[in-house]
């Protein structure tokens, strides 16, 4: 499994701020660290605590709260939910399902995202 790491400019209702994310299509979810997550955001705890697998076998973390965040990407804008994980090695980390949900595409020879700016507009008819 491949990741590729990239800068981006994080944006909660406390305050913004640049980090290398791991964009990692084998994380299902996003994850942000704990520390980073209530600097930017008001933390929400989660209705029951979901656990998850690591990259390291048998090893699992849980998560006890969420955040909503905008990401930016160069002068796009995303947003998702991150889940807050405690001990993440870096501050953020980009799942498929946020992959999915803006059709982002991981180019790993390249090491680039490709982005649709198509998916970024709102559509009114």
């Amino acid at each position: 499994m491949s990741v590729i790491v990239k800068e981006i400019r994080l944006q909660g209702s406390k305050g913004e701020t640049r980090r290398e994310a791991i964009f990692d299509s084998g994380s299902t979810y996003s994850c942000i660290h704990p520390e980073l997550a209530k600097s930017l955001e008001i933390v929400i705890p989660l209705p029951e605590p979901m656990e998850f697998d690591t990259a390291k076998e048998g090893e699992k973390v849980t998560a006890r709260e969420r955040v909503p965040m905008n990401f930016y990407i160069g002068d796009y804008r995303f947003s998702d939910e991150f889940m807050v994980i405690e001990g993440l090695s870096n501050g953020v980390i980009i799942g498929a399902a946020t992959l999915q949900k803006w059709r982002l595409k991981l180019d790993f020879e390249a090491d680039e995202i490709i982005i649709d700016p198509r998916v970024t507009k709102l559509w009114l008819l």
